[in-house]
């Protein structure tokens, strides 16, 4: 399973990729706002750089689907290894399969974005998606089963042979890192603030506190010998 991180924040972005724990980086026009990004291409270019070859997606910002077109087409432009999120479906409730299918046919990698059922993932991988992205998060607020969807979905595109990877965003809690990675999700992108959960456990700190309790004790007693 691969991870993502969820930020356009370029400090977090490099804190993980310098662990070894980034795969690629996502983005949206709502996590550039909160990080500080308003000028899209910069930033987009700037972690582009940072993290190739892996991916970086960004969020097409109009409702039109031309519009997406073109705006998908400039975004891809900007680097080998953009990826461009397009909605499965615009605010009007109007499909965008045929963006998707377009640029998919151009050779631009497509992420279709903001899934909530196994009917959009089917629809998003058909029309050439690269990557589906269910929003778990909003799945589970609806009171439908997130992990139950990503097992159908990745079996789904697996039994017929989809290049199209599902991706599990919307992460509220490090169990949903956990339930998705158990569900057999291809990647899950994550807040900075979630890995960071994710590694911390508070029983770990007392352990490595206690081990460096006793070893600093044994060189007491091995001076106290010496002497």
């Amino acid at each position: 399973m691969q991870i993502f991180i969820d930020s356009a924040d370029h400090k977090e972005i490099k804190k993980w990729l310098d662990c070894g724990i980034a795969d690629g980086v996502t983005t949206n026009p709502s996590i550039m706002l909160k990080d500080g990004v308003y000028d899209m291409e910069a930033g987009a270019r700037e972690i582009a750089a940072l993290i190739n070859p892996r991916p970086l997606s960004v969020e097409v910002t109009t409702n039109d689907l031309s519009g997406m077109l073109a705006q998908a087409r400039e975004f891809a432009s900007w680097a080998p290894n953009m990826v461009v999120k397009i909605p499965v479906l615009n605010q009007d409730g109007v499909p965008c399969l045929e963006v998707i299918r377009v640029l998919a046919e151009d050779g631009i990698k497509v992420n279709a974005t903001a899934l909530l059922s196994f009917g959009q993932v089917v629809l998003a991988a058909k029309a050439g998606a690269a990557y589906a992205s269910i929003f778990a998060g909003r799945v589970a607020d609806e009171g439908h089963d997130a992990p139950g969807l990503i097992r159908k979905a990745v079996a789904w595109l697996t039994r017929w042979g989809y290049a199209t990877k599902v991706i599990v965003g919307s992460i509220r809690g490090v169990i949903d890192i956990q339930e998705a990675a158990a569900a057999g999700a291809h990647v899950v992108t994550i807040p900075p603030p979630m890995l960071q959960k994710m590694a911390d456990h508070r029983y770990t700190r007392d352990t490595v506190r206690g081990f460096v309790s006793d070893a600093a004790k044994a060189l007491e007693k091995l001076a106290e010998k010496r002497s």
